[in-house]
């Protein structure tokens, strides 16, 4: 069986990331696929530039990774794959075909979930000529980086996260849930540093949007020390830039990292990604 030792692949910057050369997704042997996961699985984020997928060849590939993860909003879903969410500025007939400026600040995906999504991935279907960069923080070296002292005093901190909050306080598209949304998304507490599940390395675990506080201490102090936290796993050693390209697939992993997209002249480019999301596991 394929591993990831066979593939072809470079660092997408020093210890972390790994760009797979010369694999072709839509038409790559089970074998292959697998030794596409393991190298996720080993690197925190995979790169694999000028692919052709439609949506069937997306979930598909989503689904060596696990099972692809639904999403709370639906309306910008793709209707015969509902596991696709659409983030564009486009408009047909003079509505929006996907979500604008999601994800634009330091977080990582679905941590207001007792099971946070384990993978995220982005599908380049259209991209503008400057913008729309994807940042991602490796945040087990910037864990690693920390005194240990510091380390020690953050171990077993338990930090509040609560998707009203975040949907309430967002900087774009803002939106009173449904009833029922505050029903399926409860508030939860998850670890300030979390266990990676594969090989039990540490990585810190703030997010942002989605907090409120941490556990036992007072709100403001809470906060500042998250966004402090933040600031340090954003250093520029720790942080690798995707600069688009259009057939790019960029799949990063939840469990030990913080990622960011950022704004773009939208007046002037037409930007098009198709997201999946893939099952985690509680963090602890």
């Amino acid at each position: 069986m394929s591993t990831a030792s066979t593939l072809s692949v470079r660092e997408l910057k020093p210890g972390f990331g790994a760009e797979i050369i010369d694999v072709d997704l839509a038409g790559a042997t089970p074998e292959t696929l697998a030794g596409v996961v393991d190298c996720f699985h080993l690197h925190g984020a995979i790169v694999l530039r000028g692919q052709s997928m439609d949506p069937a060849a997306l979930v598909h590939f989503a689904s060596q990774f696990g099972q692809p993860e639904g999403h709370t909003i639906k309306e910008f879903t793709l209707p015969e794959f509902p596991e696709i969410y659409v983030l564009s500025n486009r408009l047909v007939n003079g509505k929006p075909i996907g979500s604008h400026n999601d994800g634009v600040g330091w977080h990582t995906d679905y941590s207001y979930k007792q099971e946070p999504v384990m993978c995220t991935m982005l599908y380049a279907v259209e991209v503008p000529a400057e913008g729309a960069d994807t940042l991602i923080a490796d945040t087990c070296a910037a864990y690693d980086a920390m005194p240990v002292a510091q380390r020690e005093r953050l171990d077993g901190m338990s930090v509040h996260h609560s998707y009203t909050h975040f949907m309430s306080t967002r900087q774009y598209q803002r939106r009173e849930l449904t009833p029922q949304q505050k029903l399926e998304n409860p508030d939860v507490w998850h670890p300030l540093v979390r266990t990676h599940p594969a090989d039990g390395r540490r990585a810190l675990w703030p997010s942002a949007g989605t907090v409120m506080g941490i556990e036992g201490m007072p709100d403001d102090e809470a906060l500042k020390l998250l966004d402090d936290l933040i600031e340090h796993c954003t250093q520029p050693q720790f942080v690798y830039t995707h600069k688009w390209q259009k057939g790019d697939v960029l799949v990063w992993d939840n469990r030990c990292s913080l990622h960011t997209g950022t704004l773009f002249d939208d007046q002037k480019y037409i930007r098009e990604m198709h997201r999946l999301w893939v099952r985690g596991d509680k963090p602890y």
